[in-house]
């Protein structure tokens, strides 16, 4: 299973769209090594875990076939992670793609935007070649290769936001992005599904610091909770491989910072474009 972090950013990106903060500056001025694009992460070739309105970024400076999708797995409804507009693109003059189906997996409220977002433009021979299916936390079900689990995201009170683990071939991805904690009925939910993760992505959107500010997301210490929880129930273990992702600007994601997170709490900082290949 390969797994390739398309975007690492939060919701502004790095450094943020509209901000002039000293960071923001030097990051402009540093170029793209200290940019982060929206969150995006690619399973293999054929399954993305959110799709943000820089996806077609993604795919030109990645060098990402999306007309492989078969599978996207949607953790919530908001903009950063959900950019719905882009699926009327998927067909008609637009792309040549035969009879293939696109699948989309989120909650209520992604099926809500994306008939939104896609009412005014969507052609009727593209339609039904994306379809949009709604999923409930503490669900399982099979996508081709893949097993899927869902649990509860810790994020916001107007949907039902979720994590998934994804499974293929023996091996395990946990993503745990835009949330504020993991409960321990969601965790007890993947222990008992035998969910073993060879790679976990943990939401640190505030860097060095915690979550305790928000509900919603989570910092290093945060994280450090986590992976502890995880690893009595043994959902992670030693040889699980701990990333962090989805930083903001406000809490300075600079190489040097980043580093310094690595070192004291061994986990690896995730950057735009960075895959971990499991075998």
């Amino acid at each position: 299973m390969k797994i390739t972090f398309l975007g690492t950013g939060a919701a502004e990106g790095v450094p943020a769209m509209f901000c002039n903060c000293d960071f923001c500056k030097n990051a402009r001025l540093a170029g793209v090594d200290q940019m982060r694009t929206r969150s995006q992460v690619l399973v293999d070739n054929d399954l993305s875990i959110d799709f943000p309105p820089e996806a077609y970024y993604h795919s030109v400076r990645f060098g990402v076939n999306l007309s492989s999708l078969r599978y996207i797995l949607v953790t919530h409804s908001h903009m950063d992670h959900f950019y719905a507009h882009d699926f009327i693109l998927r067909g008609y003059k637009y792309a040549t793609l035969g009879e293939q189906v696109l699948g989309i997996y989120g909650n209520e409220e992604v099926s809500k935007v994306f008939s939104e977002c896609t009412a005014r433009e969507m052609k009727p021979v593209v339609a039904p070649h994306v379809r949009v299916n709604v999923v409930s936390p503490y669900s399982e079900f099979g996508l081709g290769d893949y097993r899927i689990l869902t649990v509860p995201a810790q994020h916001s009170a107007a949907e039902n936001a979720l994590l998934y683990y994804v499974e293929k071939g023996g091996k395990g991805y946990l993503h745990l992005y835009d949330t504020g904690n993991v409960t321990d009925e969601a965790i007890k939910f993947l222990k008992d599904r035998r969910a073993i993760a060879d790679v976990a992505a943990y939401d640190c959107t505030f860097g060095n610091g915690s979550g305790n500010l928000s509900a919603r997301h989570m910092g290093i210490t945060d994280v450090e909770d986590v992976i502890e929880r995880l690893r009595k129930a043994g959902v992670v273990n030693d040889k699980t491989i701990s990333v962090i992702t989805h930083f903001s600007h406000n809490c300075n994601p600079t190489k040097e910072n980043l580093a310094q997170l690595e070192k004291n709490y061994g986990v690896v900082a995730a950057y735009d474009g960075m895959t971990i290949e499991i075998r």
